[in-house]
């Protein structure tokens, strides 16, 4: 596996294959970039761990279709990045420390998920059931960029594509 590297333009990269998957340090979320489709998880290595291992089982076979690159920031649960990449079988990159720029879209994202979880609240305060609403309603919520779909359209429609091209 390639060894994990700076990407230089991140959002250049989105737009382009349009299938990446982008893990936010500090902000516990997994963003499937195609759909700007977020899932929230810890912010631990082990947990980040186990998310690719639960989505690799999720998505098998298709999971390299689905999954071109994760692109992470250099946040602790990921300072073991090779055995990420191994987990996730997934070239990863890092976004430029302090340029949140490089991750507009996720930057968005936060802004949305701050409506409910004020910056600098502990998740750990919060009731699963919470975070699963306020999750669902980010992904409810259609988005200028997505030509007004929701994020859950989009990354069905992409899911529906893969699966009828196997």
């Amino acid at each position: 596996m390639k060894k994990a590297g700076f990407i230089n333009y991140v959002i250049k990269h989105f737009f382009e294959d349009g299938r990446s998957l982008d893990v936010c340090a500090n902000r516990s979320l997994a963003t499937g970039e195609f759909s700007h489709y977020q899932t929230v998880c810890t912010r631990i290595l082990p947990a980040s761990c186990r998310l690719f291992k639960c989505f690799k089982k999720q998505y098998s076979e298709h999971w390299n279709d689905i999954f071109k690159t994760i692109t992470t920031d250099n946040g602790s649960e990921f300072a073991d990045l090779a055995n990420l990449e191994q987990v996730s079988k997934t070239l990863i990159y890092y976004a430029h420390p302090y340029t949140s720029c490089d991750k507009g879209t996720v930057e968005r994202h936060n802004g949305l998920i701050r409506r409910f979880i004020p910056k600098g609240d502990c998740i750990n305060n919060y009731f699963l059931q919470q975070i699963i609403d306020i999750e669902t309603w980010c992904n409810s919520l259609p988005r200028k960029i997505l030509a007004y779909h929701t994020p859950d359209e989009i990354f069905e429609r992409e899911l529906d594509q893969i699966y009828q091209a196997a």
